[in-house]
């Protein structure tokens, strides 16, 4: 049949005005729907245009078991469908929401994500696929192309071509995500998904996939049994993990109930760590600005005339800054002392750190949940990012905050402090 053009209306109701999207399976095109009046997404499967009768069953099992299927950081679906079209082909389609947000790949495009972000996504991800598994739902094409990071996180698309464990497998996927046991006709199995995943993880922390080939011929004659080399820079147990879903034989591979688990267990320890060296740091402040202290006392430079003692603020320094030791000729120098320089934020990438640092500190934030705290990122990512709208400003997440702290998902001491560090990066970004 001829290829579908905008204008077109399929079941008489979805009407196609514009292809957000293009991939090996499918066009993903915005649409509206006359009906209810409202905006959609409606996937057109490619791969059943010329499908037989028993394809187009298959693939209406499969979107009615998905449809079923409902996660938060899944994509819903509407309604699945099969429609003649204006041109007199066969067309089978999904319809879901229409969100706003750019694939994962995009993200990708621009580098490496740093490891927590990177795990961060993972998890979210991982546990969708957890809880598709436990229905007996096997996703069979998690790529970045599939992953849309909106305001509310990174969300799954295409649940609405999952098959069952067990199935008979095709060549739907991806080739530079697919397993290697699917090119021998394995039947269908979690364990391609893992492999997915692992590919996706790898592809976030090093900018690109771990093989080559991108096309089903190519990794055909790639026999690869080995998994890739260890990716250096990140914690050994995340790196240890994707090897791990990336195993040749899938019996090899952890489960996603394991992935979860590993990745929890990663970035609580990274949280963790991140705390302690911050208590350490101040901890190392307050000693300096002690020591100075009494070596003021031992100099007897409260009792001079004319000098005023300065308070303890006042001298206590940066956690980056170092004490200079004592000049020989004390006396003159010391009303360089009274002086303090107050502590300013010069650059929006040095704000931005701010909000950051006070987003994972365990007070006054530490009981936000993860997924609050990617989120926060996420939005706070595309307010300043030099890619994003001209006129950066960070009103987006403010109303973020406000809508998390209605929720009950941000304590009011966070609140505080993340608006204190937002009007710095307003500062900043007005100095810019």
């Amino acid at each position: 049949m001829s290829r579908l053009e905008p204008g077109d209306v399929l079941a008489r109701r979805y009407l196609l005005l514009d292809p957000l999207a293009r991939g090996g399976m499918s066009v993903i095109w915005r649409a509206f729907d006359q009906s209810l009046h409202r905006m959609i997404a409606v996937k057109v499967l490619t791969a059943s245009l010329h499908a037989g009768d028993c394809e187009r069953v298959s693939a209406r099992s499969e979107a009615r078991a998905a449809a079923r299927f409902i996660h938060p950081d899944s994509i819903e679906i509407y309604d699945y469908g099969e429609t003649v079209t204006t041109n007199g082909g066969v067309a089978a389609y999904v319809v879901m929401p229409l969100l706003d947000g750019p694939p994962l790949a995009e993200r990708i495009e621009q580098g490496p994500l740093p490891w927590s972000e990177a795990a961060a996504i993972a998890l979210r991800l991982a546990r969708v696929l957890m809880a598709g598994h436990a229905r007996g739902l096997v996703h069979r094409d998690v790529t970045a192309e599939n992953v849309l990071l909106t305001a509310d996180g990174p969300k799954l698309l295409d649940f609405g071509i999952a098959a069952w464990a067990g199935d008979p497998d095709d060549d739907r996927g991806t080739p530079p995500y697919v397993a290697p046991e699917r090119l021998f006709g394995a039947p269908t199995h979690p364990a391609v998904d893992v492999y997915a995943l692992g590919v996706l993880l790898y592809a976030m922390l090093t900018g690109h996939t771990p093989y080559p080939e991108t096309t089903w011929e190519e990794i055909e004659a790639a026999r690869r049994i080995y998994p890739p080399p260890r990716i250096p820079g990140v914690p050994h147990s995340v790196a240890s993990l994707c090897q791990r879903c990336l195993a040749y034989r899938p019996e090899a591979r952890p489960t996603t109930a394991e992935i979860v688990s590993a990745l929890t267990s990663a970035l609580g320890t990274a949280t963790l760590g991140r705390q302690v060296r911050r208590g350490l740091t101040v901890a190392g402040s307050a000693a300096i600005a002690l020591s100075a202290l009494l070596w003021l006392q031992r100099t007897g430079f409260q009792d001079l005339e004319g000098m005023v003692m300065p308070s303890p603020t006042a001298i206590m320094p940066s956690p980056t800054a170092v004490l200079p030791s004592p000049p020989a000729n004390h006396i003159e120098s010391r009303p360089a002392l009274v002086e303090s320089t107050p502590v300013t934020v010069d650059t929006v990438e040095q704000a931005v750190d701010d909000f950051r640092t006070v987003l994972e500190a365990r007070t006054p934030c530490g009981a936000t949940d993860a997924d609050v705290v990617l989120d926060l990122k996420q939005v706070l990512h595309a307010a300043v990012s030099p890619h994003g709208p001209s006129a950066s400003t960070t009103a987006g997440v403010r109303r973020k905050l406000s809508d998390r702290m209605a929720e009950g998902r941000l304590a009011p001491a966070c609140l505080s402090e993340l608006q204190a560090r937002l009007d710095e990066i307003d500062a900043a970004l007005e100095r810019d």
